[in-house]
């Protein structure tokens, strides 16, 4: 059967003053998309990414404990059940690895996505039909672990890339998408980045996966064994009595590693003469944006004439709140009715304005905010 994890961990601090400790980025009502009535939050976008493709009661999300009750205010078509709740973030391949312990338990044939609550993936029906064959994929053969690539379209810096090998046939519609993954490679400076794009045969790492949950688990038997014993007993405790108390005494001792480095990685470098494993991209041409800082934030949004980007979150009527004159480049965004924000002749600034936080910062150090955050006073994080 089909499943799906929706990975919803981070705290976002690159979007501080509006992410908060309490409230993290993929829960922020801030995303405003043609036809929404209203801003949607990422995690919202990425559970109606699954619409269609599996069934209501087969989603998942993966997230802090502390989050539950939001994640359930945000979402109330997940269950409780549905809310798998690490104690402490132990890094991706532990939020994998739990996952694929508890879906095993429940369904030894289970297959599960794995996506990201960080993104604006678009169209969603070019998604969907690319995760179907991913599905697919591991459907044909359960030793494969899939991967998905998005074209890049210039020469980032800030990404992980894949590397396409041989393409893979005997799939129906995989022609031209599926390929063997030949190696992963660490974020590159400029220049390797340039040369991956000019090859045609690298893609944006999208840290989205699917594979069979039992595959997942013997992968962290051979990989990571550290990670592997303790997801085991965690597996054993679930629906039992004992499941709370297991999940809060071990969980927070597995090592910390991320999914690429614990399984990915080491699967791809196997020998040719092993093909107990198979690691496998799709191709995904689509606009996928990770909405991480304001600047990736403000490119979900149409500028005006002058390139300014002005968003009103504040909640119920009333008069505009925000003024820009003889100003370019800004992006001003206003959590508070009632409080004027006036730009005169600024140009590249970031305005970030709640109720009690106001940050101003030329674009260009947006993503040094983490360090900014580091010296917030505790009740402001």
């Amino acid at each position: 059967m089909r499943y799906a994890m929706i990975m919803a961990g981070g705290a976002g601090t690159r979007l501080w003053p509006l992410s908060r400790l309490s409230r993290p980025k993929q829960l922020l009502p801030f995303i405003i998309r043609p036809g929404d009535e209203r801003p949607r939050s990422l995690l919202e976008l990425a559970a109606r990414r699954l619409d269609g493709l599996v069934e209501p009661s087969h989603r998942y999300i993966c997230t802090g404990e502390s989050y539950r009750a939001a994640m359930r205010e945000a979402l109330p078509d997940f269950g409780d059940e549905q809310i798998l709740g690490e104690p402490v973030g132990r890094d991706t391949v532990n939020a994998v690895g739990f996952t694929a312990a508890v879906l095993e338990k429940l369904d030894p044939d289970a297959i599960f996505a794995v996506l990201t609550a960080d993104h604006i993936i678009e169209p969603q029906q070019t998604f969907k039909t690319l995760m179907d064959l991913g599905f697919r994929l591991v459907e044909d053969d359960p030793s494969r672990l899939v991967t998905f690539s998005i074209k890049p379209t210039y020469a980032a810096t800030g990404f992980g890339y894949v590397e396409r090998g041989r393409e893979i046939g005997g799939v129906e519609d995989a022609g031209g998408l599926a390929y063997d993954v030949v190696r992963f490679v660490e974020k590159p400076d400029e220049h390797r980045a340039q040369a991956y794009l000019s090859s045609g045969h690298f893609g944006w790492n999208s840290g989205m996966f699917v594979w069979k949950a039992s595959t997942v688990l013997a992968c962290l038997e051979r990989f990571k064994p550290e990670c592997f014993a303790g997801l085991r007993k965690i597996q054993d405790a679930w629906g039992t009595a004992d499941q709370k108390r297991v999940l809060g005494e071990v969980y927070p001792t597995l090592p910390r590693t991320s999914v690429d480095y614990a399984i990915m990685e080491p699967a791809s470098k196997l020998g040719p003469g092993d093909r107990s494993l198979r690691v496998c991209t799709v191709l995904m041409d689509l606009t996928w944006l990770d909405v991480g800082s304001w600047p990736s934030y403000a490119q979900t949004l149409e500028p005006d004439a002058d390139g300014n980007r002005v968003v009103d979150l504040a909640p119920g009527s009333g008069a505009p709140t925000t003024l820009v004159v003889d100003s370019t480049g800004n992006l001003v965004v206003t959590a508070n009715r009632g409080h004027t924000i006036a730009l005169l002749g600024c140009e590249n600034l970031v305005v970030v304005h709640t109720p009690d936080a106001t940050l101003i910062t030329p674009a260009t150090k947006a993503d040094q905010l983490k360090s900014l955050h580091a010296q917030v006073s505790d009740d402001l994080k």
